[in-house]
């Protein structure tokens, strides 16, 4: 890699931390006053850096327009299958990766349990928008109305003993899942499993995702399940970094 081009590196790499002087700058480059000029004209002409009434040098519009491609081009399936691979091989329990495609929840991604229940879920089918965990993650990120729309139009199909069975009832759910950061299926879609779930978050901070381990009953009871959640959080927080989201300060796993 050429001098030049590392030399311009280092100065965004300066500028990522605080807006800063030619001067400034200069002052901690190992070349001359003129060289850094130069380069920061020519970065500036790009859009790379940009000045403020001041005379400070910043970030520029250029380097925002490339990360937010950049993101973009990162499929979600992709930059969660390692992390994901990584829980389940640590766990062992069947996890899911599931992602709103038009107005159907759909599970995206698997990993098998390493126990001898395995769940009959596969890639590509849909989940019940009011009776699993990764739905009710995904509704919950959405402004109230929609959750009202959506909650209107469902077929509350009674699944188990536990299904909810009407709009309100689900967006009350919502509401608390919202709230918490997270959702359970307490065996409300199959008597026999349970599931909890946790959001995937993109840098905008939008939901574009849901994880969830879905365990048998017979396997875990309530409270061993909920005892999958700072895993489970870990994980969707790790692949949300990886999608440009920034944890909220004092926000803990």
């Amino acid at each position: 890699m050429s001098q030049s081009l590392m030399r311009a590196l280092d100065l965004l790499q300066e500028l990522a931390v605080q807006p800063a002087t030619l001067d400034e700058l200069a002052s901690k480059s190992s070349v001359h006053k003129t060289t850094v000029m130069r380069l920061l004209h020519a970065m500036e002409e790009k859009r790379f850096v940009v000045r403020d009434d001041k005379q400070r040098f910043r970030l520029g519009s250029k380097l925002f327009e490339l990360s937010s491609l950049a993101l973009e081009q990162r499929d979600i399936r992709a930059v969660a299958h390692p992390h994901l691979a990584a829980l389940n091989a640590k766990v062992g329990h069947t996890l899911h990766l599931a992602a709103f495609e038009g107005n159907e929840v759909v599970y995206i991604d698997k990993f098998e349990s390493r126990h001898p229940v395995r769940m009959y879920s596969r890639i590509g089918l849909t989940a019940s928008l009011h009776s699993t965990a990764v739905a009710k993650v995904l509704l919950a990120d959405m402004p109230r109305i929609r959750q009202e729309q959506i909650a209107e139009g469902i077929n509350y199909v009674k699944l188990t003993e536990n299904t909810l069975t009407s709009p309100k009832a689900l967006l009350d759910e919502l509401a608390i899942v919202k709230k918490q950061g997270w959702a359970h299926d307490n065996a409300e879609h199959e008597a026999f499993v349970h599931c909890v779930a946790a959001p995937i978050r993109d840098a905008s901070g939008s939901a574009v995702a849901a994880a969830s381990f879905s365990v048998p009953v017979v396997m875990l009871d309530y409270e061993g399940l909920l005892g999958l959640l700072p895993d489970l959080k870990a994980c969707t927080e790790a692949i949300s970094e990886d999608l440009g989201w920034t944890k909220p300060k004092g926000i803990s796993a």
